[in-house]
C-alpha cells in the first residue's frame, strides 16, 4: 500500500486522494504566463478534485538566459521573473477549504543544457541589495550552464551533484490582492523550499472560488538558503494531483510526506519566518492529535527540525518538521 492512501489527502479529501481525470497545460496552451499571484487571470484549465495536470513551466528567467556569455541585468526585466503556470481553478473550492496537491513529478524540459544558474548584481546572501544597503560594489555578474537529466545534474567533468527536482514557486490566489511571484507568503509562493518535491503532499488555504493553482520556478537541485539567490532553474514538466479538502481552515502551507509532517513559515527576519513555522506546527499537533497545546510546545520543543528555504526572496522561508513516527 502507497503511503498516500494513509495521508490527510486521502483520508478527507473530495476525491479520497484518487485520480479522477487526466489534463495538460503545454507551454502554448498556457500562452500568456503571470508574474502575479492573484484572482484577476482568468484560469488556463478547469479541474475536478482528484484531477492529474501535467503542466509545462519556464524556468524562472522565461528562457531568456541562453549563454555563458549573457549577462542577466541586460535581459531581464525586474520584477517579470519567475513565471507562472495556471491558474487552474478547482471546481468546488471555497474560502475555508484547504487544496491539497500530490507532487508525482518535476523532469527537466528542453535541449541541453538545460539547467541555468547564475550571479545577478545586488542579489543573494552574502552581498549587498537593495534592502540590505552597503557601499560595496556589486559582485560581477556570471552565468552557468549545467546539463540535467533525471540520473544528474552534471556540474562540471569532476562533479556530478544528485538530481533533487523540486517546485520553487507553488500556491494559491489570495483573496483581493496581486503579489509578486518573487514573494512568498501565506498562500504559499516563491518559497524555494526543497522539500516540495516528488512523493510530497503540500496543503494550502484556499482564499476564493476556486482556490486559483500557480506553479512555476522548478529547480533540478538547491542547497538550504538558495544562497547565491538563484538555484540550478529549469524548464519542467511537473505532474500535479489535485484534491480538494472542505472546511478544513489553516493559515499557512503544510507539507506531508511519507516520515513528516512540515509547516512553513514567510516572513523578514528570519527568525519571524521560523516562528510562524513552528508556531503553526505546534497548533496542527496539537489540533490533529488531540493533545494540550502547551504540551504540544514542550513536545516539539525536543524532536523538531527546521528547513532553510531561502534566505534572499522578498520574505524568507522556513519549514519546521516533525516525524510522524511520533504520532502513530
Amino acid at each position: 500500500m502507497s503511503w498516500l492512501e494513509t495521508s490527510i489527502m486521502a483520508k478527507r479529501g473530495v476525491a479520497g486522494g484518487k485520480e479522477t481525470s487526466r489534463q495538460k497545460i503545454t507551454i502554448e496552451q498556457q500562452g500568456k504566463f503571470h508574474y502575479v499571484y492573484g484572482p484577476y487571470a482568468d484560469p488556463v484549465i478547469e479541474v475536478e478534485p482528484g484531477a492529474v495536470v501535467e503542466a509545462e513551466t519556464h524556468d524562472a528567467f522565461e528562457g531568456k538566459i541562453k549563454s555563458e556569455t549573457d549577462i542577466p541585468s541586460e535581459l531581464l526585466n525586474v520584477p517579470f521573473l519567475n513565471p507562472q503556470t495556471g491558474p487552474i481553478y478547482v471546481k468546488g473550492a471555497k474560502k475555508g477549504d484547504c487544496l491539497a496537491v500530490y507532487i508525482h513529478s518535476v523532469k527537466p524540459r528542453g535541449p541541453q543544457p538545460v539547467g541555468t544558474t547564475c550571479l545577478i548584481s545586488e542579489f543573494g546572501g552574502l552581498v549587498g541589495t537593495k534592502s540590505t544597503a552597503l557601499l560595496n560594489k556589486p559582485l560581477p555578474e556570471k552565468v552557468k550552464k549545467v546539463n540535467v537529466d533525471e540520473n544528474g545534474v552534471y556540474w562540471s567533468d569532476r562533479i556530478t551533484l544528485p538530481y533533487e527536482p523540486f517546485i520553487g514557486t507553488i500556491g494559491v490566489s489570495p483573496e483581493i490582492e496581486a503579489i509578486t511571484s518573487l514573494q512568498p507568503d501565506y498562500y504559499g509562493g516563491n518559497m524555494d523550499l526543497p522539500d516540495v518535491a516528488p512523493g510530497a503532499v503540500i496543503y494550502l488555504p484556499v482564499q476564493r472560488d476556486g482556490a486559483l493553482l500557480y506553479v512555476g520556478d522548478c529547480h533540478a537541485i538547491q542547497g538550504d538558503g538558495e544562497l547565491c539567490g538563484v538555484a540550478l532553474e529549469i524548464p519542467s514538466t511537473t505532474t500535479l494531483q489535485i484534491d480538494l479538502i472542505k472546511d478544513h481552515k489553516i493559515a499557512w502551507p503544510q507539507l506531508e510526506t511519507e516520515d513528516m509532517f512540515m509547516t512553513i513559515g514567510s516572513a523578514r527576519p528570519l527568525e519571524d519566518a521560523a516562528r510562524i513555522a513552528y508556531r503553526e506546527l505546534v497548533r496542527w499537533s496539537a489540533a490533529e492529535w488531540d493533545m494540550d497545546e502547551l504540551e504540544a510546545y514542550m513536545l516539539i520543543t525536543q524532536c523538531a527540525k527546521v528547513r532553510l528555504g531561502n534566505m534572499v526572496d522578498p520574505k524568507y522561508t522556513v519549514g519546521a518538521s516533525v516525524a510522524k513516527k511520533y504520532f502513530r
